[in-house]
């Protein structure tokens, strides 16, 4: 068992809708295991925040001040030899946690289970929600104004893998396929099953690498599940599947060197569905890695 550091990364700058920064607390509070080391929190104001559409690089100096102290947190978990847990807030808060981990790796490749690419750039964006932007950020396909604060290595395309992806825009999908990412959608989930499409990924993110960082968006799970996110996509998976990816990723735990639970919104939540999952998510990984 590792020692665990939780990081919350109370934040929701990245889009439009209000609440994801409530979430963390949320999933966190009472949590108590002998592997947790500390729970640290990363908190930044977010009201006021810029919500016009139009806006295409909205809060991006408060973004990006944000995660440069959470790019700092995380790493200081690494280099104390503990393994950092992070529990966002939206998905921008990404861009920090994954980059302080390859920081101290060689080279990782990352899984990104989420229903969204997250692989816009500010030319390609829709809303100008920087949640869109985190993996073209990590991996080096939009990096000018997002990752100021590392200067390394980023993740290669060829060990990048989108799991659950079914809501991606059109100018995303051809930067998905410029940059050769591997996408994995819920209908192959639906045809070849989780446990499989997970074995896939998993082989794919540490062909030639040291590991792999775990991004894991609570929107993947069908919305009418799952209601508590900030940008729910219908036709998810179901909950099986949900916790099947969770136990592929403590199979493999020996090639896990950080990971990220994100995007629980409590004020889209339904009767507490969302957080009993997530929480169970939480502690199941406490517990097993």
């Amino acid at each position: 068992m590792r020692n665990i550091d939780i990081i919350n990364a109370c934040t929701d700058l990245g889009v439009a809708v209000d609440g994801a920064s409530l979430g963390p607390d949320e999933l966190t509070q009472g949590l108590k295991n002998d592997n947790i080391n500390n729970i640290y929190k990363i908190y930044t104001d977010c009201s006021n925040k810029q919500t016009e559409k139009e806006n295409k690089k909205k809060n991006l100096k408060r973004l990006n001040e944000f995660n440069e102290r959470l790019y700092d947190a995380v790493l200081k978990s690494i280099i104390a030899g503990n393994f950092p847990l992070t529990v966002g807030g939206d998905h921008s808060l990404v861009i920090a946690s994954a980059l302080a981990s390859i920081n101290r790796n060689k080279s990782l490749g990352i899984i990104w289970v989420d229903a969204h690419g997250d692989f816009n750039t500010f030319d390609t964006t829709i809303t100008g929600n920087i949640h869109g932007l985190p993996l073209a950020a990590i991996t080096g396909y939009e990096k000018k104004e997002l990752v100021y604060f590392h200067n390394n290595n980023h993740y290669k395309y060829e060990n990048t893998v989108i799991v659950g992806g079914r809501d991606i825009d059109p100018l995303e999908k051809e930067n998905l396929e410029d940059a050769g990412v591997t996408v994995f959608t819920t209908e192959d989930i639906k045809k070849e099953g989780m446990t499989a499409i997970m074995e896939k990924a998993i082989e794919i993110a540490c062909n030639g690498t040291d590991g792999m960082h775990i991004s894991y968006d609570l929107d993947v799970i069908d919305p009418k599940i799952a209601p508590g996110v900030s940008v729910p996509a219908k036709d998810g998976i179901n909950l099986e599947e949900a916790y099947q990816a969770v136990d592929c990723i403590i199979k493999h735990k020996d090639k896990l060197k950080s990971l990220d639970l994100v995007e629980y919104n409590p004020t889209k939540d339904i009767e507490n569905k969302t957080k009993v999952i997530a929480k169970t998510i939480l502690e199941s990984i406490i517990n097993n890695i």
